[in-house]
């Protein structure tokens, strides 16, 4: 198969779909190997190392999409991008449709089949391609809360840590599945009152269980979310559905009650953010204000820190390109019921049933495409 990776068009996005490395492993396996030039830069990968690993090395995006009969990326394809795909044309990528209209039915349009990393599963019930970017994210996300806190940044002038006789700031982390739990983790390392809310017994059960006395555990409903959010200097949410849109858990009346210049850091934001205020953001200009409160909505936190999320995604995404790749669309699917969960777009119509629901689409399931 013809296997390709473009450069990343995104507004600060430095990560590349195959590292020099992977681009090696499927080239042994006997595929073609296209890289768009400059594609690894951002993490430090040359040219001449994709060459030497077996790849191919192409000028153009549009040489690349022409030629590809499997585009690896890791962020959605942008409209340029999505004007490029063709039937039957592999893209295997994050895709967080469900939030985004546009591009789905940019993608329904064309005729690709598409494969998200975000639905894939795996036989514990967990994400194992969303996983290391959700590590990434949630301990990325306390850096940037801490760095929206200082004054100069518009944020309260609190250090998360405290100092001795000063108090630490307060932390409220809403979720505490793998972003909330890594957030959780750098937060309290860094020293602050760190409060962890969850729905789930068990989720509440296990944080409690690890973090002992470092770290609070409340059960997340309207009232204990309230509170928590008016204390806190930082709140990070951390939430996630499958495949879903995510619920807009902090309302715009909640930040009138609180502290002005707290921050909000909304990790969910891919997935439409679950703050009533939040908007996309990037890395060039990451935060904004709304009632006094400051917002970090990067849409791709984890492309800050391109070489250690790329080389961290790469090491869970290979061996399902190599399945695809070594045995075609069809029947990987049909020998992994897991990797089929990630089939969200195919032959015009919707396979992921949260994304049907989300937009008010109709929905088909994943495995009438391989009835053919």
């Amino acid at each position: 198969m013809r296997i390709g990776s473009p450069k990343e068009t995104k507004t600060h996005e430095y990560r590349v779909g195959l590292t020099p490395q992977s681009a090696g492993e499927l080239a042994a396996h006997g595929h073609d190997v296209l890289i768009e030039t400059g594609a690894g830069a951002g993490i430090g990968e040359t040219d001449d190392a994709y060459r030497a690993a077996g790849a191919r090395i192409v000028e153009t995006p549009a040489e690349l999409f022409a030629q590809a009969e499997m585009v690896v990326k890791v962020k959605e394809p942008l409209a340029p991008e999505r004007a490029m795909l063709r039937p039957g044309q592999i893209l295997f990528t994050y895709l967080h449709l469900a939030p985004d209209p546009e591009q789905t039915r940019e993608l329904t349009a064309s005729g690709a089949v598409c494969i998200a990393y975000e639905t894939v599963t795996d036989r514990f019930g967990g994400l194992p391609l969303l996983k290391p970017m959700s590590q990434v994210a949630g301990r990325m996300s306390v850096q940037a809360g801490a760095h929206a806190l200082e004054k100069a940044q518009g944020g309260r002038g609190v250090l998360l840590g405290g100092v001795p006789g000063v108090a630490p700031a307060k932390v409220a982390v809403i979720g505490g599945g793998v972003v909330g739990f890594n957030a959780a983790q750098m937060a309290v390392g860094l020293g602050a009152d760190v409060t962890i809310l969850d729905r789930s017994p068990e989720a509440l059960e296990r944080l409690s269980t690890h973090f002992e006395a470092r770290a609070a555990t409340r059960f997340s409903n309207r009232a204990n979310l309230a509170e928590c959010v008016a204390e806190a200097d930082l709140v990070i949410g951390a939430v996630l559905i499958p495949g879903a849109a995510a619920p807009k858990l902090v309302t715009r009346a909640m930040l009138s009650a609180m502290k002005p210049g707290a921050v909000l850091v909304d990790v969910a934001i891919d997935q439409g953010g679950c703050f009533e205020t939040s908007r996309p953001t990037t890395h060039a200009e990451p935060t904004y204000v709304v009632d006094g409160i400051v917002h970090y909505c990067v849409a791709n936190m984890p492309g800050g820190v391109a070489r250690t999320s790329t080389y961290a995604l790469n090491a869970v995404t290979l061996p399902f390109a190599l399945a695809l790749a070594d045995k075609g669309w069809r029947r990987a699917l049909r020998d992994d019921a897991h990797l089929r969960a990630g089939l969200n777009v195919w032959d015009g119509k919707i396979t992921c049933e949260p994304v049907a629901q989300a937009q008010g689409l109709g929905y088909v399931p994943a495995e009438d495409a391989l009835k053919d």
